[in-house]
């Protein structure tokens, strides 16, 4: 059997995962703002685009504003995670 631990801690799960999620975040950014304009180019033409465009640069900054805190906290709670001692194995007498 290996010493590792089968599964990976909560928090530290939890960290890996809102990594991933930074990871992939260019990309769905991309895609929201290319895929209309080519799917719609002319209702996203002047002032249908311009909005489009700054509503998802505001939703954007919303967006790392909580992964940024969510990741925040992940961390702190691995690093809490490591610093607890194992629980105490009595010895019999």
């Amino acid at each position: 059997m290996p010493d590792r631990p089968l599964f990976l801690e909560r928090a530290s799960f939890h960290r890996r995962r809102l990594g991933d999620a930074a990871r992939v975040l260019p990309v769905l950014t991309m895609l929201l703002i290319l895929v209309p304009v080519w799917w719609m180019p002319a209702s996203l033409s002047y002032a249908g685009g311009a909005v489009w465009i700054f509503g998802l640069w505001a939703g954007l900054i919303v967006v790392v504003w909580a992964l940024h805190r969510a990741l925040l906290r992940a961390e702190a709670a691995t690093l809490r995670a490591s610093e607890t001692p194992p629980p105490a194995t009595e010895t019999p007498p």
